[in-house]
Order: C-alpha cells, then structure tokens, then sequence
C-alpha cells in the first residue's frame, strides 16, 4: 500500500458534534480500478464489513462522475436510531503508476453518536481496506456491439451462458445452473489440451439489465478465489461491459496476472459478442 495522509480540517471543534476531516490515500492500482472498487456495490461489500453497511440506514450518491470525484452520504442508525450523519466528497486523481483518492468527510453526531476521533479512525480503517482490495483488483472492459437487453440476454440464459463463457479454445460442462439471487452455477470449464478446471460460482444481488454480483470458488464448495462484478452500461456503439475480480488475496492477484487474466477475459467477453450476433442473426 502506499503512503497516505490525513488532517482534520475542523478549526479546533474535532471532538464536537460537527467535525470535518481530509483523508488521502495513493493507491497502487490504475484509476479505472480504483473508481470501481470505491463505486461498484459488489467491490463495497469487500471493504466495508457488513456491521458498517447494515449501520448505515440510510445512505447513497448524490454525485457521480467517473474517474473524477463523487459525492455520498449516509446517516449511522445501528439501533434504529440516527446516531450520527455525514457527507463525504471524494476526488479522484492518476498519478502514473499509482492514483490518488482525497475523502473530505463532513460529519455531524447526533445523540449517542462516537466523537470525531473515533469517527476519523473508522473513515481510515475503511480507506485502507478499500486501498488494499484495489490492488488486488482485475478490471476487464470491452464495448460489444449490441443492445444491452441482447447482451444482458445472452449472459443471464442458462442455456446460452455455458457456451461462450471461457477464453477461445475453452469449453464449459455444467453439473447445475441457476442464475438468479441466491443461486449457483457448478461447472467444469475445460482447456484445449484437455485440462479441467472445476468452478463454482454463487450469485448475489441481481439487478436485471444492469449489474449482476457472484463469489467464485476453486470447485464446488472450495476456497473463495474471488468477489467479482459485472455491470452493463449503453455505448454509443452498442454496450460496454465491466468485469471486475477482487481477488482473495495479493498472491492469487498476482497469480491470475501471471498466467494472463486480463487477456483471456477480454476473449471471453469476444465469444460472448459472437454468441450475442449470431442469436440476432437467428432471430431474424
């Protein structure tokens, strides 16, 4: 992880009910993947515990803008009720080799709410899970031509999903499918030289034409290999498709790295826009 900053800004009232406070944080991974981890639902889960996001009754974005900043906030209820309320602006920079995340929070404390002290180490402790999950992130983007209905279509038939999913030369045997919340898809996706790989991927929250979250396992019922997302968004030229791992850990990051990922995932996304194609051109 690299070096990070932080400074309270709140002129002597720190420890009051208002407090505001500065949080940096150089991250050793490219802004795309910074962005997604700090926005993506599915990344979020990674590095905000579940006690954190379950606290926070009510909270969402009020601005988003790409690669450069966003503006969220949140009101901290864990009982029911409203303890304390912030507004946290956060900007975004790339700095090379690295990018750079600047969180201004502005928070209020309200009856029983922890003081700004306590507040400022858990917004820390947050941002160093979100650094640490980010540079072990792959990110995977490629704009197919077609709708994003057609392609959302052909990624959620469980009939359709085993035939492109894989790099080229690969193959997929299904042991059970379910695409849904909750449900599971068991698989072997096998090599070109005949190698099996056992998969197991469990599915999360589905929200239809948009985003979709799974847990990947090294076989049925195996170790978690990664926490991934996949968002749909319209393109001029048809539909951009995001792909994002959070790898279990720095070792399996690297790992995947190693043996290609990124390259073998943007052939997957190629033999999903070739499936996309031919089932228009069969409906015609």
């Amino acid at each position: 992880m690299m070096p990070n900053d932080e400074r309270d800004t709140s002129g002597g009232r720190g420890e009051g009910r208002f407090a505001t406070f500065v949080l940096e944080r150089a991250v050793a991974a490219p802004l795309a993947v910074l962005w997604q981890v700090w926005t993506a639902p599915a990344a979020r889960a990674v590095w905000l515990p579940a006690a954190e996001r379950e606290a926070a009754r009510d909270s969402g974005w009020l601005v988003l803008q790409p690669g450069l900043g966003s503006i969220g906030y949140e009101c901290v209820a864990p009982d029911g009720a409203a303890e304390a309320a912030a507004l946290v602006t956060a900007e975004f920079a790339d700095t090379g080799e690295t990018s750079r995340l600047v969180a201004t929070v502005q928070r209020a404390a309200l009856a029983g709410g922890s003081g700004a002290a306590a507040a400022r180490e858990d917004f820390a402790a947050a941002l160093d899970r979100l650094a640490a999950a980010a540079e072990r992130t792959l990110l995977i983007e490629r704009v197919l031509r077609a709708p994003r209905a057609a392609v959302w279509d052909a990624w959620m038939n469980e009939e359709a999903l085993p035939q492109w999913w894989g790099p080229d030369g690969y193959s997929c045997r299904t042991r059970r499918i379910a695409l849904e919340p909750g449900g599971e898809w068991v698989f072997e996706m096998i090599g070109p030289d005949g190698t099996v790989y056992p998969n197991h991927h469990r599915y999360g929250e589905i929200q239809p034409g948009e985003r979709l979250a799974y847990t990947l396992l090294w076989g049925e019922n195996g170790p978690k290999h990664a926490d991934a997302w996949v968002a749909f968004e319209d393109h001029a030229e048809g539909t951009r498709v995001t792909l994002g791992m959070v790898m279990s850990s720095r070792a399996e990051y690297e790992a995947a790295k190693g043996f290609g990922a990124l390259e073998l995932g943007l052939q997957t996304l190629g033999k999903l826009e070739r499936m996309v194609e031919a089932r228009r051109a069969a409906a015609v």
